[in-house]
C-alpha cells in the first residue's frame, strides 16, 4: 500500500513538473521581419538648362580676329597694287580707315567675283568692298551699307573704231568682255548682246586691247581712270552708258558692322574727307552725301 501512495506521489510530482516546464518554456521566435527594402534610389535632377551663348555679332567677331578682311578685286582706281604691292586706291584707303576706327587691321583678299556673296557667307572674308554696285540680288542676299558713291556702266572700245557707231542698238553684233557676276555683265545680258564673261574688269580691258573681244562693259569710275590719253589704255575709249548705279558695301545678313560702316562714312562726309579721296584718285563729284 505505502508502494502504490508513493508511486502515486512520484506520478503527481512528474506532472506537475511537465506544466510548470511548458508554462515557462519562452514563447517561439517571431518570424524574422523581412529586411526594409532600401528606398529607390532617386533619378538624378536634371541639370538645368544652359541657354546657349548668343552668336558673337560682326563686330565682335572681327575685333577678336583683330583684322577685318576685305573682298575685292584689282580695280583701278578702288583697288589695286602699287610699284610695293601694296592695296591703294579710294575703297582700299578707305576700308583701311574704316579698320583704324574699330581698332583692328586690315586685310585684303582678292576674290572670285562671281563667288562673293559665298566668300561673305563662308567667313573668309567680312565684306565686299571694291567699287560694288547695289544690285537688287547683292541687297537681297547681303546687308548693304548706305551708297556712297555714283557709277554707271560704259562700253569701251578701240578709239579707232568708235566713230562707227551711232547708238548702242548698232553694236548689237559685237562680242563683250565682261566681268562675271558684275553688274556690267547683268547691262549686256539685259541688252541681249553676246557675252564673254571674265574673271575681272581688268581682264575685260584686256580683252579689247588684245583684239579678243570687241568690245567691254566696265564701271564708268574705271574707264575714266584707266583708258584714254596718259592712261596704259591709250588706244581704247569709253561711249555709251549704259545705265546709272551707285557703290556700296556688302557686310553678311544682319551684320551690326553695316551701322558701324554708315556711322563712319557720315562722319567722314562731314568732316570732308571722303571729297578729297575722292579728288586724290580722279574721281571728283562722284561722293555721295552721307
Amino acid at each position: 500500500m505505502k508502494k502504490t501512495l508513493a508511486m502515486l506521489l512520484a506520478l503527481t510530482m512528474l506532472f506537475a513538473l511537465c506544466a510548470c516546464g511548458q508554462q515557462a518554456a519562452a514563447p517561439a521566435a517571431a518570424p524574422a521581419a523581412e529586411p526594409a527594402a532600401a528606398p529607390a534610389t532617386a533619378e538624378p535632377a536634371a541639370e538645368p538648362a544652359v541657354a546657349e551663348p548668343a552668336a558673337d555679332s560682326d563686330l565682335a567677331y572681327v575685333k577678336a580676329n583683330g583684322k577685318l578682311v576685305v573682298g575685292i578685286t584689282d580695280f583701278e582706281p578702288m583697288d589695286y597694287q602699287d610699284a610695293d604691292g601694296n592695296w591703294i586706291g579710294f575703297d582700299a584707303d578707305l576700308a583701311t580707315a574704316f579698320a583704324d576706327s574699330l581698332g583692328v587691321k586690315v586685310e585684303f583678299a582678292e576674290i572670285n567675283w562671281d563667288n562673293k556673296v559665298l566668300e561673305l557667307n563662308g567667313k573668309s572674308i567680312d565684306c565686299i568692298w571694291n567699287g560694288m554696285t547695289i544690285t537688287p540680288e547683292v541687297a537681297s542676299a547681303t546687308s548693304c551699307s548706305n551708297p556712297y558713291m555714283r557709277n554707271a556702266q560704259v562700253v569701251v572700245l578701240p578709239a579707232a573704231e568708235a566713230g562707227k557707231y551711232a547708238s548702242v542698238e548698232d553694236m548689237k553684233d559685237l562680242t563683250f568682255a565682261v566681268e562675271a557676276g558684275s553688274a556690267g555683265e547683268g547691262a549686256v545680258a539685259e541688252l541681249g548682246f553676246k557675252a564673254t564673261p571674265v574673271t575681272a574688269q581688268a581682264d575685260a580691258l584686256l580683252e579689247v586691247k588684245a583684239g579678243t573681244s570687241d568690245a567691254c562693259v566696265i564701271d564708268l569710275l574705271m574707264a575714266v581712270a584707266m583708258v584714254g590719253e596718259g592712261t596704259s589704255y591709250a588706244d581704247l575709249t569709253y561711249t555709251f552708258s549704259l545705265n546709272e548705279e551707285q557703290y556700296g558695301v556688302a557686310f553678311r545678313q544682319g551684320s551690326d558692322l553695316t551701322e558701324a560702316l554708315n556711322a563712319f562714312l557720315a562722319e567722314q562726309f562731314k568732316a570732308g574727307a571722303l571729297d578729297k579721296l575722292a579728288d586724290t584718285y580722279g574721281l571728283t563729284g562722284s561722293v555721295i552725301a552721307q
